[in-house]
């Protein structure tokens, strides 16, 4: 890989991230910043583009000041043209593509090609996928028309990946928290929920819009037991307008609304390690994205990926992908269940998505065992931030 030179760059990394669909990419990148700034001590320096959208996961945040620090992070506003002197540190992350500022990619050049000075290690972090070829690509430089490498790094669930994003104490702290049902109904209450006894059936709901969430709702209003559907204010409810006595613009977090045996609640913002929390204390969960995609699997509890969707359905093959993983040791009929009621949930199936909804119920035992044992196999023994310094360290 690169060479070491005689003048050391300061041991900051720069994390350099662009925030897409709100919450998804701040949402991988900030978990990364914190678990690299507390589980190593590297001096991290996060750039991020929409202040706004990162204080909804960052209540603290204030979105007027450039420069802040949380968590041992030092946080700045990414202004085009950057305002805040970029200080070149040793590595350097672009989060998903997200093209370095003009100045940035300059200084780099430069030091490059000054005698005897170290140039930064400059990454771009990718998307999460299960597809096969990402084996092959994980790790190759791309040289730069200024003769500079980026080396791609690519987050996946096989050894030859970069890993998976995962705090050291967190299956710890997982098991610790459902162990006693106390704690989910306390953070029921902390959020505003009222009326969800230990025993009902909770799901989560933080999808994007589709009609099999509408098919699905209707279907939980004759069940059997009662159904509490968790849904933040946001792209979820877009589907559910036809069910709710009022507009979604008027709609408050706290808010229920009984319709048979299935409550919705409108759930408040909450940040990162509520909303795990939150994973933690519902019986399924329906997500998206990527970072609510791998907090989902960490909660060990049976969940729907929403993939977001791409041109020419480009999604579907990322999915079945990552289902053909996931099922690898699962029963022929549990995992045939499964799938189908993903694939049909993000196909907008409406009458597939309920038939197999319902399939779900005779096979809930089994998958709720996979669901739990599945996270320690994802980890691979080596999570994301682990496998990256040992990346940078080898360069």
């Amino acid at each position: 890989m690169s060479v070491h030179h005689s003048n050391p760059l300061p041991p900051h990394w720069d994390i350099f991230c662009t925030v897409v669909d709100n919450y998804g990419d701040i949402g991988v990148t900030w978990r990364l910043a914190k678990q690299l700034a507390s589980e190593y001590g590297i001096p991290i320096n996060l750039w991020v583009d929409d202040l706004l959208s990162f204080s909804h996961i960052l209540p603290l945040l204030n979105p007027a000041k450039s420069q802040q620090e949380f968590n041992g992070v030092n946080i700045f506003h990414w202004e085009n043209p950057i305002k805040i002197e970029y200080k070149a540190g040793t590595v350097t992350i672009e989060a998903f593509a997200c093209e370095l500022p003009s100045q940035v990619k300059s200084i780099i050049g430069q030091l490059h090609i000054q005698p005897d000075t170290q140039t930064p290690i400059w990454l771009n972090l990718e998307y999460l996928s299960a597809e096969k070829w990402v084996d092959g690509c994980h790790g190759l430089p791309s040289t730069q028309p200024n003769g500079v490498k980026k080396w791609f790094y690519f987050p996946g669930f096989s050894p030859k990946t970069g890993g998976l994003i995962c705090e050291t104490q967190l299956f710890k702290q997982r098991d610790q928290w459902q162990a006693d049902p106390k704690h989910k109904l306390a953070l029921f209450q902390q959020l505003g929920l009222q009326g969800i006894n230990a025993q009902d059936r909770v799901i989560c709901v933080f999808s994007y819009e589709t009609p099999a969430l509408t098919a699905l709702c209707e279907l939980w209003q004759s069940s059997s037991t009662p159904i509490h559907a968790l849904i933040p204010k946001g792209r979820s409810l877009h589907s559910l307008s036809s069910l709710l006595p009022c507009a979604i613009a008027d709609l408050m977090p706290g808010q229920q609304f009984t319709l048979g045996n299935l409550t919705i609640h409108i759930l408040p913002m909450t940040d990162q390690n509520d909303f795990d929390r939150l994973l933690w204390s519902c019986d399924f969960n329906i997500v998206r994205g990527e970072d609510s995609f791998l907090r989902a699997q960490w909660a060990a509890k049976p969940f729907i990926w929403h993939i977001y969707p791409q041109e020419d359905d480009y999604h579907l093959v990322k999915l079945q992908a990552f289902m053909q993983i996931y099922c690898d040791n699962l029963a022929p009929e549990i995992a045939t269940t499964w799938s189908e009621v993903n694939s049909a949930f993000n196909c907008g199936d409406t009458n597939s998505v309920v038939m197999h909804w319902q399939q779900l119920n005779s096979v809930s035992l089994p998958l709720t065992h996979h669901a739990i044992k599945w996270p320690i196999n994802a980890l691979n023994d080596a999570d994301l931030a682990s496998r990256l310094v040992q990346f940078v360290n080898n360069c």
